[in-house]
């Protein structure tokens, strides 16, 4: 390749214009592509995220690459992205066997090793599990659930969980519609407590785990049981039910969510159905979409994982996470749309601290970073709000639901990991029913009143 169009790519490269790379590259005949050419094209690929193609590509160039150590590195990056785990530790080993002592090649194959012994044991845990459902087919009647635990004292009652999770108790014909719905048997566990109370938010909703996840390193955590129903948004054929977070967030479809977590839809809980067929008795595992939908085993069986439930208490790191997040809302970096917005602030000076000055108080009244139905979390509602309407004023409701997200809740270094869509909502109806917020030709803004008493509130943080 020449000069220029190596410069050309190293741009595209550093500004992640991935696209523009496979375009160009892919407009040259494949005759004429060199080794180096093919090589970035399969390293645009992996970044993004078509691993397939990229491996497709490195095969073409694999007699040269064998002795090429960053061709090993990107062959086993698309490896582990495909979790073909024990194929890519093979890969960053050669590469570090090239080239020892490369950092990135090091913990690329020491995750890698973590991830292949973690497949080993998932793939002995289902074949066992398979045997023994084989095994134990006609012998007999099943155990009466929960015969050994009192459910008496097992749920939190709220007005939260009665408006989002709690359906009436099923019948057995809603059962038998929502099995056929969703494909799959539930557990005669899961409709005992549905029965005893369907669906809600338990008062321990921590379960000990074997391995990290994106939540802790002990534990998981849950924020309520989706009941059997239809009607509300937390039921498993609700419109946040199983299905929705299959179709719409990527789940793999290996059987039921039946817990959402408190990174509202970056991981949950399922029912996992793949070693005892969809008439079987599921394990329950957690999925992580935060970690390219990664699979923890949490239980044997649904029975087993709401016995193990646990209060937050046994976990409590509280006062390092206050820690954690003060320091963050004091030396977090702007995401780069929030950034760019208070660049555009004319009305007041020194935007940004101000913003760290109402984000400390909240951390310091509530113990982390986050925002609900409080005052100075409708503060900052009305100060992002106001920020990204005063530099774009043709903003419609969806178009500003869509880019919330993109200025605080995952922010980045100042950031809060992910929110809940419903406060944002709720807060926008009522600021709309208060006519603070008017909506002309579609396009959303503050009154001019309130406008002035979002930078009055501002000036005084």
């Amino acid at each position: 390749m020449d000069q220029a169009l190596i410069e050309q790519l190293n741009q595209w490269h550093e500004e992640d214009e991935q696209q523009q790379i496979v375009d160009l590259l892919l407009a040259i005949p494949e005759k004429e592509r060199d080794y180096e050419a093919v090589s970035r094209l399969a390293r645009a690929y992996n970044n993004l995220g078509l691993y397939e193609e990229a491996l497709n590509q490195f095969e073409k160039i694999s007699e040269i690459g064998q002795q090429d150590p960053l061709w090993h590195y990107r062959v086993g990056f698309a490896l582990y992205h495909l979790k073909r785990y024990n194929e890519a530790a093979q890969a960053f080993r050669t590469s570090d066997k090239l080239e020892a002592g490369d950092q990135d090649t090091e913990l690329w194959l020491k995750w890698s090793l973590q991830k292949a012994e973690k497949q080993q044991r998932q793939e002995c845990r289902m074949a066992a599990k398979r045997t023994a459902a084989m095994d134990s087919r006609g012998s007999g009647a099943e155990e009466v659930p929960f015969s050994n635990m009192s459910l008496v004292d097992f749920w939190d009652d709220s007005e939260y969980a009665r408006k989002s999770y709690l359906s009436e108790p099923p019948t057995d014909a809603l059962i038998a519609s929502i099995e056929e719905e969703l494909g799959y048997k539930l557990p005669a566990s899961y409709i005992a407590l549905m029965k005893q109370q369907n669906g809600g938010i338990p008062k321990n909703t921590c379960f000990r785990a074997e391995e990290s996840t994106s939540w802790a390193e002990d534990h998981i955590a849950i924020t309520g049981i989706m009941g059997i129903g239809r009607e509300k948004s937390y039921s498993l054929c609700g419109d946040l039910g199983s299905g929705f977070m299959i179709e719409e967030w990527g789940y793999p479809d290996i059987g039921v969510v039946i817990c959402d977590c408190p990174s509202a839809g970056h991981d949950v809980v399922m029912l996992d159905y793949r070693a005892c067929g969809r008439d079987g008795e599921p394990e329950v595992i957690h999925v992580d979409q935060e970690d390219d939908y990664e699979i923890t085993f949490l239980a044997e069986n649904f029975e087993a994982f709401i016995s193990g439930l646990v209060s937050e208490e046994e976990f409590d790191t509280s006062e390092e996470d206050k820690e954690a997040d003060l320091y963050k809302v004091a030396h977090g970096k702007f995401s780069p749309l929030l950034g760019e917005l208070c660049t555009r602030v004319s009305e007041l000076e020194q935007i940004e601290q101000k913003i760290r000055s109402i984000c400390t108080r909240i951390v310091e009244e509530k113990g982390h970073f986050s925002f609900h139905a409080d005052e100075l979390s409708y503060l900052m509602y009305d100060v992002q709000f106001w920020l990204y309407t005063k530099s774009y004023p043709d903003t419609s409701r969806e178009q500003y639901l869509a880019i919330y997200e993109k200025m605080i809740a995952f922010g980045g270094e100042f950031g809060q990991g992910g929110y809940a869509p419903g406060w944002i909502t709720e807060w926008l109806d009522r600021r709309m029913q208060e006519g603070r917020i008017v909506q002309e030709n579609g396009r959303l803004r503050f009154t001019d009143q309130f406008a002035a008493e979002v930078i009055k509130q501002l000036r005084e943080a």
